[in-house]
């Protein structure tokens, strides 16, 4: 017995030896992949040390700031605080099923961080579970996401916008005038948020008969086209006989100024809108809208960037947060909340031209010269 015992021993250490050197290996090859495979989540537990960030963004088609304001911006403020980092933008182009698949297969690649601007706020509540099952945080950006589970929320005071845009129409209505509101997309809570902060100020105008809410509504996808078909809607209700048009947004706005020019009631109508778009612009200069809501998309990127990179370094986020925003279970987000402000024609220059949010020559693009001194 023991001369067999002395003959195993080199065969069983050998064994050993290999079986050793291939559990190594397998775990050098999973802590080495971050743009393929699905080992580097797991190897950055809660977003610690991760290199590899997906970006969703929810459409481009209804609101083209997705891609020309918020996609690059996200993208530099991203490379700059992570510079080591793989980054990933994808766009659902307006499907919830579609952006759902789409964080899936990031979570796939080895993404240990997503930021999702959601198309869907309920829906994109199965993203926020998919990634928690492999410890990989998520950050709402802009539009909240309704689920309990949520890491963070980078966004602006979305009431205050509402709230902006209702206290510029009290500051200019009149008693006895008609007013009609145009709201967003339901499935966006960002929308539910404008109408509720416009509400804050219009309601006691309403309930003292100040104002006439004669139409309102809210517009599936924001697409413009359909505002367009509820503005002609309000239109033939009031016999035309419409004062205030508030739109939640300035795509919208767009649109309804052209069912009003179709009456023409463009220049007599009040108009609100939100995003500070070049087309919003120029319509406030040319008189057909009264006023936007300036979101400086610069300031909730560089604010998403450096929430991300504080995740992965392992670093105190509670410095960066100045809010805590509830969701629809009852659950309080960290969140970093930017102000936003109210553009008119009196100060399109020291707030968007001044931040190069939209250019002068963008602006003036086909307006006649010296209109509204800017052009």
């Amino acid at each position: 017995m023991h001369l067999f015992a002395q003959k195993r021993n080199p065969l069983a250490l050998l064994m050993s030896i290999l079986t050793l050197t291939m559990v190594l290996a397998a775990c050098g090859s999973s802590a080495g992949n971050t743009s393929t495979g699905s080992g580097t989540a797991s190897t950055t537990a809660g977003g610690k040390g991760c290199q590899h960030v997906g970006v969703l963004l929810p459409e481009s088609s209804t609101s083209p700031r997705w891609e020309t304001k918020d996609a690059p911006l996200l993208l530099a403020a991203l490379k700059t605080a992570m510079p080591s980092a793989t980054i990933d933008e994808l766009n659902a182009q307006g499907s919830a099923p579609t952006q759902q698949s789409q964080a899936e297969q990031e979570l796939t690649k080895g993404a240990c961080i997503l930021v999702v601007a959601a198309h869907d706020s309920q829906a994109a509540s199965a993203i926020v579970e998919k990634a928690k099952a492999s410890n990989v945080p998520v950050i709402a950006y802009d539009r909240l996401i309704q689920d309990k589970n949520l890491n963070y929320y980078v966004s602006f005071d979305n009431v205050k916008v509402g709230e902006l845009q209702g206290q510029f129409i009290v500051d200019h209505a009149k008693k006895g005038q008609n007013l009609v509101m145009i709201n967003g997309s339901q499935t966006d809570n960002n929308a539910i948020l404008f109408r509720q902060g416009a509400l804050n100020k219009l309601q006691p105008l309403i309930d003292n008969k100040t104002l006439n809410l004669v139409y309102t509504t809210f517009t599936p996808d924001w697409v413009p086209a359909t505002a367009q078909t509820e503005m002609e809607a309000a239109l033939t209700k009031a016999a035309n006989k419409v004062d205030i048009a508030y739109s939640a947004n300035d795509d919208m706005a767009n649109t309804i100024i052209a069912a009003l020019k179709a009456q023409h009631l463009n220049g007599k109508v009040l108009v609100t809108g939100q995003d500070a778009t070049v087309a919003g612009i120029q319509n406030i200069l040319t008189g057909d809208q009264s006023m936007t809501v300036y979101k400086a998309i610069t300031k909730e990127a560089t604010a998403t960037a450096q929430l991300a990179a504080a995740i992965s370094n392992g670093t105190d986020t509670a410095s960066m947060i100045n809010g805590q925003t509830k969701t629809s279970d009852g659950a309080q987000i960290p969140s970093v909340l930017e102000t936003p402000v109210v553009v008119d024609k009196t100060n399109i220059v020291s707030t968007v031209i001044a931040d190069g949010y939209d250019t002068k020559a963008d602006i003036c693009k086909g307006l006649p010269a010296g209109l509204g001194g800017i052009c």
